[in-house]
């Protein structure tokens, strides 16, 4: 459906009275909206969704109305415009689909039981009371909320309760706010609460299910979080408390709702005595990144979806900010550079990617726009080549005047760059208007000719790509003075080679630090010059160079088999950034062999050759002295290892899992989810296979569990794969929120694929029916995308995929990842001998 007008147009609401009784037991609500607001026609229209609606009033009478079911609303006949209290009478189910209104479900002591819990974004606030369900529709809301109340229970909201009458719990009026950022929850919670300086009250809450300790670390990171953004915004938080609650049951990763933000319980709750340095990082963030969004999001929220990027663009950036402030010991911009950064690039290199802003109307297509590569991590590439440009001080006061000017309203892309650009004396958005509004990004070429040093912006594919002629204001961070801060030109010319080389004293680098969104391509004299003092190189450019090579190879521009020789440059450095960058590459080279070939012996006997030192500097065992660069380093190489077959590896593991076996979760978290798939591959049996199964039931250590998913997923055992196969429409063994997982480690599992890839086109209904309205349903085609490499999957991927071209939601996810198979098996059959041959060199070397 397209919304041709949005219902903002026709009323514009100022306060909601809304009363919501909920019953567990018959899994049905009903209540009253009650709204205030201006008509600004005759007939107004407010969004409702899977309600049946009992009574309309329009200050106190009876009022016509009409269901409007593809518009997901009814339009009410008022019979004039003006300032009007309108009242909504309903019922509706309670739904299991994750959104609008929802239980979650966990078990306690062997008992199943359940937590209610909302998710409204983007557009199910609409499915739990009648409202205008769109960002610029901003009020003041007062809830209050019956339900099956039992001892003990706990219930939350965005505000302070502040009565309790008949078995009704009032909260206080919420702030002027967006009705997709409303959230509640009840059921019987655990909690702990502490104050920032300011006096904001601060809590984590959970089930029962979970340990007390499990809560402290999120506590510690949420607090810290909110006292450094006060600090860095110049802005007080605007509630009086911000609680953060884990629900079983959630199907994003987490979610900003003003002052009761809710999360995935694998990113808030943590055993602080076993989890892996990179997952309490992977913690720290998400919590540092909902935060962010109390100011940039919920204080100041999106006029419309289409700028959807400056609420998660922004937190993004801010989360490693911010993160970066109150743990510096941990130098989590690296982690921006292996995770975010080369996300952005592979994705956004493809034709026909979305650019950062982009128009959308219809609800199905407003939830495909969350394309995490582009909305969060290319968003947060150009903010942090805006912060870069601008620097700090500029920034926190651009920042500042931005809050005063919209705070408890509505902005778009403009109004940043134009607080920005006062701040800072620059015309901000005229260089960031060429990466938000274009999709893609260029490949700058570097090349001396005619002993003139040139370079030259077109725009970078994987695959094909129709070449527009598009231009970026690139800000180029060179080392040379001679390089322009901004590049905006095709070409341009900086001087005489030689001259400026002795006047330098070292090689010639542009995009220095990586901070810019673009990749280079050095001609042959330019990179063998950077090649020759690799070793002088800090970790980022090191990694820098071999992204940049990477994606070059891809893209066609270079050939992989150039590439191999040069890894064993890097494979001794203790940086995980040169680490995660190198076995990216290394294990893009496993798609050019068949399983079991002498073409894969080879490579994994180059695979043995890059990891053997640091495996041995590292072993299996974490010890105290470890840099956090050896903690998260050291599954890098033992992973190459036991790829390469490593008889000693493969032994290491398997004497660790037998001295554990009674208390596998005891297992050093680091390490863990390697030893584990190691027994599952080597020494598998139905007994372990089952056991397994057992513990993922019954553990309650969402890390903990992601090991054993992503162990029992590896089995190559035909009996154990079917019956891998059956459990991922058992609710109560995969949840629904963890089933990606378990689809995409079964499908990445050469002995598996063929029954996970029959799973999905034989039940794609039944996943459409339980995760379609969720918007991480496109990444089950992202996933597949992201494995089948050959030409026969190819052919198989179409042909199931394309007659749903246009089902809303999915065809911009359907085209693109045809296009990135395509270009990958044109890729391996063209290449797949020169890069063996290279393989093979490389060994002999």
């Amino acid at each position: 459906m397209t919304e041709s007008k949005h219902f903002y147009q026709t009323f514009q609401p100022t306060h909601y009275n809304v009363y919501i009784d909920i019953n567990r037991a018959t899994k049905q609500i009903s209540g009253t909206s009650t709204i205030t607001g201006d008509a600004k026609e005759p007939t107004i229209s407010v969004h409702e969704k899977y309600m049946t609606i009992s009574s309309v009033t329009a200050d106190g009478t009876d009022v016509p109305f009409t269901l409007d079911e593809a518009a997901e609303g009814l339009h009410i006949d008022l019979g004039k415009t003006g300032e009007t209290t309108v009242a909504i009478t309903y019922t509706a189910p309670l739904t299991d689909s994750m959104m609008g209104i929802y239980p979650s479900y966990y078990d306690l002591n062997g008992e199943k039981k359940q937590i209610i819990g909302t998710q409204f974004e983007t557009t199910a606030a609409r499915q739990a009371f009648p409202c205008v369900d769109e960002p610029e529709a901003k009020a003041t809301f007062d809830l209050a909320i019956k339900f099956d109340e039992q001892p003990g229970e706990t219930i939350l909201s965005n505000m302070p309760e502040v009565k309790t009458e008949n078995g009704v719990h009032y909260f206080d009026t919420t702030k002027k706010m967006s009705s997709y950022l409303i959230a509640f929850a009840f059921g019987d919670l655990q909690k702990k609460v502490t104050k920032t300086k300011s006096g904001v009250e601060v809590g984590v809450f959970a089930t029962k299910a979970h340990q007390a300790n499990e809560l402290d670390f999120a506590l510690d990171i949420a607090k810290r979080s909110i006292e450094f953004y006060e600090d860095f915004y110049q802005t007080p938080y605007p509630l009086p408390h911000s609680w953060q609650l884990a629900l079983p049951d959630f199907s994003a990763g987490a979610m900003e709702n003003w002052g009761l933000v809710t999360y995935r319980e694998a990113y808030l709750l943590l055993d602080p005595a076993n989890t892996a340095l990179d997952m309490k990082q992977r913690v720290a963030t998400v919590i540092a990144h909902e935060l962010a969004h109390q100011w940039f999001g919920d204080l100041v929220t999106m006029k419309w979806w289409d700028d959807l990027w400056l609420n998660e663009s922004f937190a993004n950036m801010m989360e490693y900010v911010a993160i970066d402030a109150i743990e510096p010991d941990w130098h989590i911009w690296e982690t921006f550079q292996t995770s975010d950064a080369p996300m952005a690039l592979q994705r956004d290199a493809t034709d026909g990617v979305q650019s950062v802003h982009v128009q959308v109307e219809d609800p199905a297509e407003i939830d495909a726009l969350f394309d995490s590569a582009i909305v969060y991590a290319k968003g947060a590439r150009m903010l942090v080549m805006a912060r870069a440009l601008v620097g700090d001080d500029a920034l926190r006061k651009g920042l500042k005047a931005y809050f005063e000017a919209h705070q408890y309203n509505n902005a778009k892309g403009a109004d940043l760059w134009a607080a920005l650009g006062e701040a800072s004396g620059m015309d901000v958005g005229s260089i960031m208007n060429t990466w938000l509004e274009q999709p893609g990004y260029p490949v700058v070429t570097a090349a001396v000719e005619n002993g003139q040093l040139t370079l030259k912006q077109t725009q970078f594919f994987v695959g094909e790509g129709q070449d527009e002629g598009r231009q970026w204001k690139i800000p180029l961070n060179s080392n040379y003075a001679a390089a322009p801060a901004i590049f905006e030109d095709q070409t341009v010319t900086l001087g005489n080679y030689a001259e400026l080389r002795q006047a330098a004293g070292e090689p010639f680098r542009v995009n220095v630090g990586n901070n810019s969104h673009f990749i280079v391509k050095y001609d042959d004299a330019l990179l063998t010059d950077i090649l020759d003092h690799v070793a002088d190189l800090d970790a980022i450019s090191q990694l820098q160079v071999l992204q940049d090579l990477r994606l070059l190879a891809d893209g066609r521009q270079i050939s992989y088999a150039t590439v191999v020789p040069l890894l064993a440059r890097f494979a001794d450095n203790p940086a995980t950034v040169v680490n995660a960058a190198l076995y990216r590459i290394a294990n893009n080279l496993k798609k050019f062999v068949t399983p079991d070939s002498a073409e894969e012996k080879a490579l994994q006997t180059l695979f043995d050759r890059l990891s053997a030192q640091q495996v041995a500097r590292l072993g299996w065992t974490p010890q105290a002295t470890d840099t956090n660069d050896d903690q998260l380093t050291r599954p890098y190489v033992l992973n190459a290892a036991l790829y390469a077959q490593n008889a000693q590896a493969i032994q290491d593991a398997h004497a660790l899992f037998t001295a554990n076996a009674d208390h596998l979760g005891t297992l050093s978290a680091d390490v863990r989810v390697l030893v584990l798939a190691n027994e599952v591959k080597h020494f598998g049996t139905a007994e372990l296979f089952d056991h397994l199964l057992a513990e993922y039931r019954t553990s309650t250590d969402p890390s903990y569990k992601a090991d054993l998913a992503a162990a029992v997923t590896s089995t190559t055992d035909k009996a154990l794969i079917a019956k891998l196969i059956e459990v991922f429409e058992d609710a109560d063994t995969v949840k629904p929120q963890d089933l990606r997982a378990w689809y995409r480690g079964t499908l990445a599992n050469n002995a598996a694929q063929q029954a996970a890839w029959d799973w999905l086109r034989n039940d794609w209904q039944w996943l459409e029916d339980t995760v379609g309205g969720d918007m991480e349903f496109t990444t089950y085609i992202t996933v597949t995308a992201g494995v089948f490499h050959t030409p026969e999957r190819f052919a198989e991927f179409k042909a199931f995929f394309e007659p749903k071209i246009n089902t809303p939601g999915l065809t911009r996810e359907i085209k693109m990842d045809t296009k990135v198979i395509g270009s990958r098996v044109s890729l391996i059959e063209d290449e797949k001998a020169a890069v063996n041959a290279a393989v093979a060199q490389a060994i002999q070397a």
